[in-house]
């Protein structure tokens, strides 16, 4: 799982890849440095024209009694910013996600994935999360980031890093069509002291909303310690993204700042609403939505179209609603489909210009074969980029007269560290698709003799038990539990069909 909080971008900007740092030179702005303006008509054009298209890129919304909750608590919030006359103006969302994140684009339209709601712990929370997103919309943070990519051109902007291979204008298309989850780790982020902006007026909905102010400091608590368990996780050490590195300010380097600026507040209230946020979360979907298909270790399996296959040791499954990364040190590739008309050879051809784009991709003759049963056709391409030449293999592979899937691989010259993911695609059988679960969670009344080693065996998962459990609920080490106390634990449940 990526990190990508608060990461809001216009559709175009998503589309592509940008990657920029932010100054530490920088201050932080207050939340009185800025004065509300209301919605535009012009604004609200533009949301609405974009909304289907995020949606769409972040797994539609999630339906139920989780999202009348989130809208509910979001126009709560975003009324206190002065924006708007009525708080049904604003539209907010609850995407069907895996990925941490929650961000806002121009008309007052604010999102926010199941997977950062699971990791929050009471409704303070969640109104912290979704406060700091209106506040870069009433700081117009969108329209000037966009202002500042027209300035310099987007060709300027788009470039992405592909595991240590910087592809740049002549590349950029590469990097764009290596997916969302991709994509989203490298789109231009706000500076850090629109961040900063954001926390402060965020933290200012939040007091006069009548929540707890400190809610904001210990949501980023979470979520650096949410960052630094994954980065342990995925074998990057014990530490966290260092934060020149990451596309928004390290969140650790945030609680302490959120903490001081909650101080400074007078609150009107310090309503947390705990148990009832927790009951609302029980039941509700985690990690990848099975219908999507889902990452278990290496492994990628999708129920629906009976398919699977396995990263290479060292590398990380990232899914999403219509492609599966693979990423590492030695490259970048991604599982995906096209239309087919039954032709693997033109199907081959019609990938390469898709990822090419305006730069012609010259590939080699394609050459056929079988992977476990499957008629496969594969090619390879070279492609020269601002850091040197690269390869583009592609691996096409048909599963049905009319149903073929393929996989795209960028890395260095020479380099094959995909022949094994190339080679593990194959059909699911009946017994592994019955096998396949979702994972849910639940929230449980701690008891007398429950402990944190005895609940953390529940989780749904092979490792990290007690720190995964830790993480979920907002404890830190030494913590311990009280009786009656409600946690969450993530559990395995059979798919619905």
């Amino acid at each position: 799982m990526k990190i990508w909080l608060y990461s809001a971008a216009s559709v175009t900007l998503i589309a592509g890849a940008a990657y920029t740092t932010s100054s530490s030179a920088q201050q932080p702005v207050t939340a009185a440095a800025t004065a509300p303006q209301a919605i535009s008509a012009r604004d609200k054009a533009e949301g609405a024209k974009a909304h289907p298209q995020l949606l769409e890129e972040f797994g539609g919304l999630y339906t139920g009694p989780q999202a009348t909750y989130v809208t509910r608590i979001g126009r709560t919030v975003a009324a206190q910013s002065g924006l708007a006359a009525a708080p049904s103006e604003f539209t907010i969302s609850l995407l069907n996600s895996s990925v941490n994140n929650a961000f806002a684009i121009p008309g007052g339209y604010v999102y926010v994935t199941r997977q950062l709601m699971a990791l929050m712990n009471n409704e303070a929370e969640l109104a912290s999360v979704l406060g700091h997103e209106v506040g870069h919309v009433a700081a117009q943070h969108s329209q000037k980031r966009s202002n500042k990519a027209n300035r310099a051109g987007l060709g300027a902007l788009l470039a992405t890093v592909l595991g240590g291979v910087l592809l740049g204008d002549s590349g950029a298309r590469l990097g764009q069509q290596l997916g969302s989850a991709i994509a989203q780790r490298y789109v231009l982020s706000y500076s850090r002291a629109q961040e900063y902006e954001a926390d402060d007026l965020g933290i200012t909905y939040l007091a006069r909303s009548g929540y707890e102010p400190l809610a904001a400091s210990t949501m980023l608590a979470s979520l650096a310690s949410q960052t630094a368990l994954d980065a342990r996780r995925e074998g990057r050490g014990d530490k966290s993204l260092p934060e020149w590195a990451s596309t928004h300010p390290d969140p650790a380097s945030r609680v302490v700042r959120a903490r001081q600026r909650a101080g400074q507040l007078v609150a009107t209230g310090h309503i947390t609403n705990r148990d009832a946020f927790l009951n609302m979360l029980d039941g509700m979907l985690y990690d990848d939505d099975p219908k999507q298909g889902v990452v278990e270790g290496s492994s990628f399996r999708h129920p629906s179209l009976r398919l699977t296959f396995n990263a290479p040791a060292g590398y990380v499954l990232s899914n999403g609603p219509s492609a599966v990364s693979i990423t590492g040190n030695g490259g970048q590739a991604q599982f995906s489909a096209a239309a087919y008309q039954g032709d693997l050879e033109a199907y081959l051809g019609q990938v390469f210009r898709s990822v090419g784009g305006q730069t012609q991709l010259t590939y080699g003759a394609p050459r056929r074969t079988t992977i476990n049963g499957l008629p496969v056709a594969y090619a390879l391409a070279r492609a020269s980029t601002s850091s040197g030449p690269v390869d583009v293999t592609v691996y096409a592979y048909e599963f049905a007269a009319n149903q073929a899937y393929h996989i795209v691989a960028i890395t260095p010259l020479g380099a094959v560290p995909f022949d094994s993911l190339f080679q593990s695609v194959r059909r699911l059988t009946a017994n592994e698709v019955a096998a396949i679960r979702a994972r849910r969670v639940s929230i449980v009344t701690v008891k007398a003799e429950d402990s944190v080693a005895s609940l953390a065996e529940k989780m749904a998962y092979p490792d990290y038990k007690v720190e995964r459990f830790r993480v979920l609920n907002g404890l830190a080490e030494g913590d311990a539990l009280k009786p009656g106390q409600k946690v969450k634990l993530i559990i395995s449940s059979p798919v619905t069909p």
